[in-house]
């Protein structure tokens, strides 16, 4: 089936346009969509001159990366998990239905013992990669999927995957790559520690392919363009290697065909987690409903070969499958791929059983007599074998390593698998200490080593591709509505706030945010009176060793920068009881997602200042590290903060929201969870008991319209749960932030934007969220007390070390002492009042103890003073 043979046939192009075509493509000019579909039409003369600069383009990307005249392949064997699948694809031989499975003597999944008995077989040919292949979800469509996995002990198809994912590592050696089909963002968490690589082809960005009936991906929610784009995003957030692809001739036309080819172009570009990407064309088969079209002829593949290689670039690598070529390989060659991809000695291509595969002896010889020397690769690519972390987790650096060679990042020649554990059992936290673990006082003193990363330019993404997503959400929005309707609306009931009063509101200025900050503050004084509160804590940032990514965030580093730390859990314990000799209630613990920390990790944090301060409140612990542990431990959200719960923890920080939109989540963070996963987090610590605070980290992309939509997201969730105990203003501190040292975000929140978000979270949460706090940390005393008459009642803690805020380049110190905390108070003319972390009364042993040590901490903090 031809490209023009699709529902909108595309116009076939001019010589002359061809010709221009062909010469921006000869001289290395960037293409357009509409050039790169004129190309795809290239035939005869035309193709052999696309082909012959792609090939330029291919040869320079192998030399550069050290392997050249090399044409690489995995040997591989096939393990279709499961042949349910929930998708209907028009095509598809592969997918089947219970009862054929049944029938043919099958169950609904392969056994454990059947997947193994494939693997070992395949480590005793030499075989270093396990292909898992299955159907997307199929216990959301078939009972008996369903009923197959509850039998065996897993809650989902994910669960089983990882399951034995595991086992294959530990009993043969082989490293999965997965194929599971679409895959959340925190799917991608759960199995990341267990396979190397994954894969998704996106086949189409043709919406109509899907949407319409009779489209070859009509009935197939998996299929949907936007869904798998989706994933190639989440992908690359989550720092896996990603095979992805198309698959052509389905019905799409040139210029769709061209959109998909930029759609890959920018994913691969902004994340640059792409490892490969598969050209394969559509081969009918029988009995299905597309039975009847025609292949996808070869000039069609080789065509799209050469534009994707122009427009991927030098350092792409692209596969076409062998089998799938009817020999003609030289083609293929000189189109510019520079991958068979998996050869298996052993099983067949369950996709595409009716073909094949070549002998890996005459893939070799074809490959010579092109001038290129075949060489063996794992399923993860030599680049990111050699990137190693964050791309590699560290349980399956030895599996990978051993199997690798460390000179090229290929398979090493002589290497066989051999099961190794997966992981060490899960053990303490560490026995040890490492690196700068006194950055919580000398942040204040000696400041921190650099400005920035060493690996900045590569471990964030692609900056020039970030500016460009960032440049529409920080675009204001003209307001119209009348703002002083909407002060009214505020000053009589503001519950009855429109969307578009509120808006108005958040951008109000002069005497309209005098007179908003006015209402709110009356609302606060009938509300919760007079009372400044705030807590006597301690900060405890376990480790800042983090590889997630945060484009706002100073504090996190690699294990090797000079100022990475660790804490051992007595050191941990220390502080904790140092906090409590001096009169504390609570310590707050939060730490960077290391790559070593084992998902127990947490327990035992909490565990070992229960066991050292019983009555210390525990709060500790934001979404993301929640969902860190649960997908390292293979637990459920709600199991993991149950048993998070028994071993200590009391509540948890409503940090690691940002801004729960994810048009602006997505610029600021690169593999931070999800607003939806955050949700999910919060409104489950919610249901077990366990309540939580709120935030919002605001002043850097977004925009007043992305405050209003998160306010009313902790306005609903407040409504279902009522576990939110404050909300806390977070203003982004820009200085040492990479997203503002690249230039995209702006220099924090204004004045006005502080004054403006404090009045309108009182106004907005009520009456939902009562107590509304301010940082002293980020805005110092003089503005914690404007925040103080603009609608907030609560200053938070004295804290007495803070490293996150500061590595960002806060100038407010670390540590308040209590009359500090009431000086502020004073500043906005009322009284102030200790509390514990639900706002209750604090006993009085331990506002005396803490009254006799306010600003007596030498040993354990130094005092900054503005």
């Amino acid at each position: 089936m031809t490209a023009d043979q699709g529902r909108t046939a595309d116009e076939r192009p001019t010589a002359n346009a061809m010709r221009r075509a062909l010469k921006r493509a000869r001289d290395g000019v960037a293409l357009d969509v509409t050039e790169a579909a004129v190309l795809l039409q290239a035939r005869g003369e035309d193709l052999d001159d696309l082909c012959a600069s792609a090939s330029r383009v291919r040869d320079a990307g192998l030399e550069a990366a050290g392997r050249p005249g090399v044409i690489t392949y995995s040997k591989s064997v096939f393990i279709p998990l499961t042949r349910l699948c929930r998708d209907k694809c028009h095509y598809c031989t592969f997918v089947t239905v219970p009862g054929k499975l049944r029938r043919a003597g099958h169950g609904m999944f392969m056994s454990p013992d059947e997947v193994l008995e494939i693997a070992r077989r395949g480590a005793e040919l030499g075989c270093k990669e396990a292909l898992i292949t299955l159907g997307d979800k199929p216990e959301d469509r078939w009972p008996e999927a369903r009923e197959w996995l509850e039998a065996e002990g897993y809650d989902s198809t994910i669960a089983y995957v990882r399951a034995i994912s595991i086992r294959i590592l530990e009993e043969t050696g082989l490293l999965p790559h997965l194929n599971p089909g679409v895959l959340s963002w925190t799917d991608f968490q759960r199995l990341k520690p267990v396979a190397p690589s994954m894969g998704m082809m996106l086949e189409t960005t043709a919406t109509r392919l899907w949407s319409e009936p009779g489209g070859p991906h009509h009935g197939s929610p998996d299929k949907e363009p936007a869904v798998r784009l989706r994933v190639l995003e989440d992908a690359g957030r989550s720092s896996v290697p990603f095979t992805s692809g198309l698959l052509i001739g389905i019905g799409e036309t040139y210029e769709e065909r061209a959109d998909s080819l930029f759609a890959l172009r920018r994913v691969s570009r902004t994340y640059h987690g792409i490892q490969e990407l598969i050209l394969q064309n559509f081969r009918a088969k029988p009995d299905t409903a597309m039975r009847g079209m025609p292949d996808a002829e070869l000039d069609e593949l080789v065509a799209t070969v050469a534009v994707a290689r122009h427009l991927l670039g030098p350092s792409a690598c692209l596969q076409a499958p062998p089998n799938l070529v009817d020999g003609e390989f030289a083609r293929l060659i000189a189109a510019g791929i520079d991958d068979w991809g998996g050869v298996s000695p052993l099983t067949p291509d369950h996709v595409n059983p009716e073909r094949p595969w070549p002998q890996i002896d005459a893939l070799a010889e074809h490959s010579a007599a092109a001038g290129f020397r075949l060489a063996e690769r794992l399923c993860v690519y030599p680049e990111f074998v050699q990137r190693g972390e964050p791309w590699l987790d560290p349980r399956l650096l030895p599996h990978v390593r051993a199997l690798a060679d460390p000179d090229t990042g290929l398979a090493a020649p002589d290497a066989r698998p051999v099961g190794l554990p997966w992981q060490e059992p899960d053990e303490s936290f560490t026995a040890a200490s490492s690196g700068r673990t006194d950055l919580h006082r000398t942040i204040d003193t000696e400041g921190r080593t650099s400005d920035r990363r060493d690996d900045f330019d590569v471990v964030y993404g692609d900056w020039e591709a970030l500016r460009e997503a960032a440049v529409p959400g920080m675009a204001p929005e003209r307001i119209d509505t009348d703002v002083r309707t909407a002060l009214r609306t505020a000053a009589d009931d503001p519950t009855k706030l429109t969307d578009a009063e509120a808006l108005a509101l958040l951008h109000a200025d002069g005497p309209a945010l005098d007179a908003l900050t006015r209402i709110a503050d009356e609302l606060r004084a009938d509300v919760v009176g007079d009372d400044v509160t705030y807590i006597v804590t301690r900060n405890i940032n376990f480790t800042n060793v983090c590889y997630t990514g945060c484009r706002f965030c100073a504090f996190a580093q690699r294990r090797t920068d000079a100022d990475a730390y660790t804490l051992s859990l007595d050191q941990v314990a220390d502080r904790a009881a140092q906090a409590w000799d001096v009169g504390a209630v609570e310590v707050c613990m939060q730490g960077g997602i290391h790559p070593d920390l084992p998902g127990t990790a947490y327990f035992d944090i909490a565990r070992a200042v229960k066991e050292r301060v019983p009555g210390m409140h525990v709060h500790a612990f934001s979404p993301m590290e929640v969902v860190n542990g649960a997908t390292r431990t293979g637990m459920s959200i709600r199991d993991w903060l149950t048993a998070a719960k028994e071993a200590g923890l009391d509540s948890v920080p409503g940090t690691a929201a940002e801004i729960l939109d994810d048009e602006v989540r997505w610029i600021l963070t690169k593999g931070k969870l999800p607003a939806a996963t955050w949700i999910e987090v919060i409104t489950t610590a919610h249901q077990l008991g366990i309540r939580s605070s709120s935030t919002m980290m605001y002043g850097h992309v977004d925009q007043p319209r992305h405050w209003l939509g998160h306010l009313r997201t902790l306005a609903r969730i407040q409504q279902e749960t009522g576990g939110f105990t404050e909300f806390v203003t977070l203003p982004f501190i820009h200085t040492n932030a990479p997203v503002y040292l690249a230039g995209i975000a702006r220099p924090g929140p204004t004045i006005r934007d502080n004054r403006a978000v404090t009045a309108m979270a009182r106004l907005l949460l009520h009456p939902h969220i009562t107590n509304i706090q301010t940082s002293w940390v980020k805005l110092g005393a003089e503005g914690a007390a404007e925040m103080l008459r603009s609608g907030a009642n609560d200053l938070g803690g004295t804290l007495m070390e803070e490293t996150i805020s500061r590595m960002a380049g806060s100038r407010y110190g670390s540590y308040r002492s209590i009359q500090d905390l009431i000086s502020i108070a004073e500043l906005a003319g009322r009284p102030a009042k200790p509390r514990t972390t639900l706002y209750g009364d604090v006993p009085e042993e331990r506002q005396r103890t803490a009254r006799e040590s306010d600003g007596h901490l030498p040993a354990l903090l130094p005092l900054v003073t503005e």
